[in-house]
């Protein structure tokens, strides 16, 4: 007749188990913070821009219109399948505001060679589309820039392309 007891028992088994599982919770931590959290994402001209910052926002923000923006985008974004994007921009009180330009820029947080932007089509004052295509299952950041003489003004959106 044989005496075994169970392995849970021995605090070498308890110690492995609760390390193992310390170490697979720290991953998942990691894993969403890296998911949740800023891209990351780094401009070739970094140091050009960063020149006299301070001053250049003070500038900026001395001249901000207060314009109101609005991304329209889909539930649902399929990978390699053409899908419209609207953006629409109106002043203080609400009226639509024709921009000099709108560009719709995409950004791969894990390449930088997968980045492409198109310009958006006015399709009445202050609506703005675009028929944007993602190449790959998974994360996207979005940056929809609106010019209007030398500023600039931005309003971010991030999706997962072909991610229920």
């Amino acid at each position: 007749m044989s005496n075994k007891q169970s392995a849970w028992r021995s605090p070498w088994v308890i110690g492995w188990a609760v390390m193992l599982l310390t170490f697979i919770t720290v991953s998942v931590v990691r894993v969403f913070l890296a998911v949740q959290t800023s891209p990351g994402l780094v401009v070739d001209d970094f140091y050009e821009r960063g020149q006299d910052y301070e001053q250049n926002r003070l500038k900026r923000a001395a001249r901000d219109p207060g314009w109101k923006m609005e991304i329209e985008a889909p539930e649902f974004v399929d990978i390699a399948t053409p899908t419209r994007y609207g953006f629409r921009v109106a002043d203080k009180e609400g009226a639509p505001v024709s921009p000099d330009s709108v560009i719709f820029y995409v950004y791969r947080p894990s390449d930088a060679k997968l980045d492409f932007s198109l310009p958006m089509k006015q399709a009445e004052p202050g609506h703005y589309l675009a028929d944007v295509s993602f190449p790959l299952l998974g994360v996207w950041d979005i940056l929809i820039s609106a010019r209007n003489g030398e500023d600039e003004y931005h309003l971010p959106h991030r999706i997962s392309a072909g991610v229920r």
